[in-house]
């Protein structure tokens, strides 16, 4: 899948089978990853930048045009992994799927807001959100080592993993994307 297939992580989900959920997920997402040097669409230079509530910068992370991650945790009831993936688009941070084992607290499809689409292993994805992120911004509490909110991508072919929960947990952090000065506007802070 890597490499540059066009295979969708969610067709990697049906054709394999005897492999723990997890390493299918985590294969599914690499493959989905990997995917991210197809578009060109976007000015080069931007890194998605992880800061405390003092603006130190924890995490940054070179972006490429058409580049994307993945902000994943444990969901704090039922301990299985969910994801919320991204995309570096037109010098935008852009929401486009998210992954969820099933409907359990805090998680669902809104109608109308993407796809629903079955994991083939009794999840779902929810594709095609492709929300631009208000701010190419957010705020997240981060959550404690069993939460472990990490950021998964994949660059120069090497699949990268930072945990949030391991730098910070129980602390505000904001994922900010943070644009070369041609992409910048006058709102943009």
């Amino acid at each position: 899948m890597a490499g540059g297939a066009k295979t969708s992580a969610l067709s990697s989900c049906g054709r394999t089978s005897g492999i723990s959920p997890r390493r299918l997920l985590a294969g599914a997402i690499a493959g989905w990853l990997g995917l991210g040097a197809l578009a060109a669409d976007a000015i080069d230079g931007a890194k998605l930048a992880v800061l405390d509530a003092s603006g130190h910068t924890l995490v940054e992370i070179p972006l490429e045009p058409g580049m994307r991650w993945c902000l994943g945790w444990n969901h704090s009831v039922r301990n299985f992994p969910v994801l919320d993936c991204y995309r570096y688009q037109q010098g935008r941070m852009v929401l486009e799927r998210s992954h969820q084992p099933d409907f359990a607290a805090g998680l669902g499809h809104t109608p109308g807001r993407g796809e629903q689409v079955s994991d083939g292993r009794g999840g779902y994805w929810i594709e095609n959100i492709d929300e631009p992120v208000p701010g190419d911004r957010y705020t997240l509490r981060v959550g404690s080592p069993s939460v472990d909110h990490r950021l998964l991508w994949q660059a120069a072919g090497n699949e990268h993993r930072v945990s949030l929960s391991e730098l910070a947990a129980g602390e505000r952090v904001t994922l900010h994307l943070i644009k070369p000065e041609a992409l910048r506007k006058p709102d943009d802070v």
